[in-house]
């Protein structure tokens, strides 16, 4: 972790859940972390509670990952206030509660603008950032093992689409990356079930079969996908994790 003290990561998505765990995770490990969010007073309040290592602090902007000049904007007031970015988590993703079959086209553009376009507008910009200060940074996606098979579950729609595309889009980036011979690291972090404010904040909580699922289910927490977080940004300049699949103990495989 040496090489990272001091230096500037961006966690999207950082209010709550996931997100909020690798911001605290790292603001302790000695990273300076900036936490994108539309719920900006959620990340301030975090900051207070965090015991920063080395005096590393979590900073909260105010961004919606679907909203392009949002996006730019951040990273271009984040490069200049706090310095080069050397870190991105693109942790930001949303699942709704529709259907194929008869769904709601305003909930499948949602997904897509934030899980897919949101993360490839975000990486863009932080790859300009750290190309032009010459560092070897790393992209983490937060993916899903629903980017690599379909659950077996309802109402799930475009969402495991969404997740495969970012597996695809981890590989080809680090594909482009390689034949510009950079050495930004890329890594797709896919979980399993974590148990998170997801279910709520997306309209669930009505639908039977989720509920259930949700209280039954195996699960991980926050922290542990946090700790996944920082073990591949541990990995030495010349090792890089691509893929890291984590599941709970009794999730189908």
């Amino acid at each position: 972790m040496d090489r990272w003290q001091g230096k500037i990561a961006v966690v999207t998505g950082a209010s709550a859940g996931i997100g909020a765990a690798i911001c605290k995770k790292f603001v302790e490990e000695g990273i300076n972390v900036v936490g994108f969010a539309r719920r900006k007073e959620k990340v301030e309040e975090l900051s207070k509670s965090i015991n920063g290592k080395d005096g590393a602090i979590l900073h909260a902007l105010k961004v919606d990952i679907t909203v392009e000049d949002d996006v730019v904007a951040a990273f271009k007031y984040t490069a200049e206030k706090f310095g080069p970015i050397s870190i991105l988590v693109n942790n930001a993703g949303i699942i709704q509660n529709t259907t194929l079959y008869d769904g709601d086209t305003n909930c499948w553009r949602k997904v897509f603008d934030t899980n897919v376009l949101g993360l490839c507008i975000a990486t863009r910009e932080a790859i300009n950032i750290m190309r032009r200060h010459n560092v070897d940074g790393h992209i983490i996606h937060i993916n899903s093992v629903s980017g690599h098979r379909v659950p077996p579950i309802p109402c799930t729609n475009v969402y495991s689409a969404s997740k495969f595309a970012v597996t695809s889009l981890a590989q080809t980036l680090s594909n482009e990356l390689k034949a510009l011979g950079s050495r930004i690291k890329v890594t797709s972090i896919s979980p399993g079930y974590v148990e998170t404010e997801i279910v709520k904040v997306n309209g669930f909580l009505q639908n039977e079969t989720i509920t259930k699922l949700e209280k039954s289910a195996p699960r991980m927490y926050p922290v542990d996908i946090a700790n996944a977080a920082a073990y591949v940004i541990r990995t030495p300049p010349h090792v890089q994790v691509s893929e890291l699949i984590l599941q709970p103990l009794g999730e189908p495989v």
